[in-house]
């Protein structure tokens, strides 16, 4: 059994925007973010695979929806950020925070629906970084990633971002009439520091193809 020298409960993160390079992060606020939310979660040029694995959505009405973005932004598990597109200054996508644990260090991000302009491209990527670095620099010890185990996208995105798969809880919930066998993958806080480098050599790259168009994970995958 190993022991944990000093070990301190983490913190819980504040209100603070998190600024990257292509993305910046704010708290969820339906009355500022809901429009650009709803254009690209439900608009005409949304994902059409979006919501196959999430337990809510689509929305056919956009009361609904934002009822649903009014109950995200009053939680504090999941806690909820919006993801605005530095270039244009559009929201467009959410992810959270969830499974908050700070006496155990843990930590999940969850949660993920982003438009398709965010799909396959850094700024979904340094999304997800930026709560990974806040995360640990919080103090936490563990983050955790699930998704359906048929979720191929989730799964890939996963391996992707560093994380180790530990395995299939099986008939583990009922999401939409279905069963869902969940995947789980984690990066712990010793392996975060190699993680995040990875994540900051590629994030640090012009990634410029002839054209100006950003290269994909798929071309220039971390680590």
């Amino acid at each position: 059994m190993s022991e944990i020298a000093c070990w301190k409960p983490a913190a819980t993160p504040d209100s603070t925007p998190l600024e990257g390079r292509f993305v910046r992060l704010e708290r969820l606020d339906p009355t500022r973010h809901g429009n650009d939310l709803w254009d690209v979660l439900q608009g005409p040029g949304s994902d059409p695979l979006l919501w196959n694995y999430l337990a809510y959505g689509p929305f056919s009405e956009r009361a609904a929806f934002d009822l649903w973005l009014q109950g995200n932004a009053a939680s504090r598990d999941p806690l909820f950020y919006s993801v605005i597109d530095r270039a244009s200054g559009q929201v467009q996508g959410i992810l959270s925070y969830m499974s908050i644990v700070p006496d155990q260090g843990r930590f999940e991000i969850g949660h993920i629906a982003f438009g398709a302009a965010m799909q396959r491209t850094p700024k979904g990527t340094e999304a997800v970084y930026l709560l990974g670095r806040l995360g640990f620099a919080l103090g936490n010890r563990r983050l955790e990633w699930k998704c359906n185990d048929a979720n191929a996208r989730s799964k890939r995105a996963a391996e992707r971002f560093g994380f180790v798969f530990e395995g299939v809880f099986r008939n583990h919930m009922v999401v939409k009439g279905h069963n869902r066998d969940t995947a789980w993958y984690s990066i712990t806080d010793t392996e975060w520091p190699a993680v995040a480098a990875g994540f900051e050599r590629w994030l640090s790259v012009e990634n410029q193809q002839p054209g100006g168009q950003l290269r994909t994970l798929e071309a220039c995958r971390l680590g």
